[in-house]
């Protein structure tokens, strides 16, 4: 389901949490929404998801106003979204299975078709036979996949996840940006990620939006932002993928320095252009760190280096890299 935000804005006194947004959130994808803290992330997410109102902009899901449904068609729209926290929010008191269960029983939902529904979701979860299990007993992973399988059990339209991996170590992470990511294609979800994380953006998401003080700074293809970034709340995200790289799929920074940052994308990440162009222009890549990542099925590549040589001829062999299709970004 396709959503729609015109101009919304929410305030708290003088801080303007959320600034004149409006975005096009298309159906069938995974949409990530990503800022800093403080950014306004979480009072958006609570406006598009109709937990709270606007003070002005509009709502549409499918082409349909949402924002201003009277009470009982609100709380029927609500019924249509999954919610996925950071801590989880699971009943300690209840079982796996009697977590996942409760939004149907809220419903008044048959017995029957609830317990089958709650044996498919675990399955989903690839936590079978662990309907039983008390919530303490989970690590955890297992403790958002159950609250996943609770998101999905009403079979919704959307899937809002706030900040649904900040909680967990890197290796759980990806485990459940696989599960989100298989979900969304076998349900044909319209899921929206809100994260301060860009390596949650890079691995699950299609497109994106960057928040910064309530307004949207930049969006756009997630591959489009990791090759040419246009504002310096992007590039301060990309370089802490850099700073921050903790497995193979990551940049690394090997010493200090890099006047240049490099960014290219497919084929020229497999072609030795700088080793031409140092021969080209009698110039010297002093690389300091780097690596290819996968976004999207593209290969990113990101070079971190001083370009040492003559003023002149280092800005012909800049001109060169440009030709290439690589984009330079001069750490000034």
């Amino acid at each position: 389901m396709q959503i729609e935000l015109h101009n919304l804005k929410r305030s708290y006194g003088s801080i303007h949490a959320v600034d004149d947004i409006s975005l096009k959130i298309p159906s069938n994808t995974v949409f990530g929404i990503i800022g800093k803290s403080g950014a306004g992330k979480s009072t958006l997410v609570r406006l598009i998801s109709t937990l709270e109102k606007c003070d002005e902009g509009e709502v549409y899901y499918g082409g349909k106003r949402v924002d201003n449904l009277k009470r009982d068609d609100l709380l029927a729209q609500r019924r249509r979204i999954g919610m996925i926290f950071q801590n989880f929010n699971l009943f300690s008191s209840r079982t796996a299975g009697e977590n996942i269960s409760y939004p149907m029983e809220i419903q008044k939902m048959d017995k029957t078709y609830i317990k089958k529904r709650v044996k498919e979701l675990l399955s989903l979860v690839e936590l079978e036979g662990r309907e039983n299990a008390s919530i303490s007993t989970l690590s955890g992973g297992q403790k958002q996949r159950v609250a996943i399988a609770r998101a999905l059990s009403i079979k919704p339209d959307i899937l809002f996840c706030d900040e649904a991996t900040s909680a967990l170590d890197p290796q759980t992470t990806r485990s459940i940006l696989d599960l989100i990511r298989d979900i969304q294609k076998k349900m044909s979800l319209t899921v929206v990620m809100i994260t301060h994380q860009m390596e949650v953006v890079r691995d699950v998401c299609i497109d994106v939006a960057v928040l910064d003080e309530g307004k949207v700074v930049e969006q756009g293809k997630v591959v489009d932002l990791f090759t040419n970034p246009k504002t310096a709340v992007t590039k301060d995200f990309l370089s802490n993928l850099v700073n921050e790289a903790s497995n193979s799929d990551d940049i690394v920074r090997w010493s200090e320095g890099g006047l240049y940052t490099l960014r290219f994308k497919g084929k020229h990440t497999d072609e030795p252009i700088l080793s031409n162009i140092s021969k080209e222009f009698d110039v010297v890549f002093n690389i300091r760190g780097g690596g290819v990542q996968k976004v999207d099925n593209v290969h990113i590549g990101t070079l971190l280096c001083d370009i040492e040589g003559k003023k002149d001829i280092v800005e012909k062999a800049i001109l060169r890299l440009e030709e290439y299709g690589i984009i330079v970004e001069e750490d000034k």
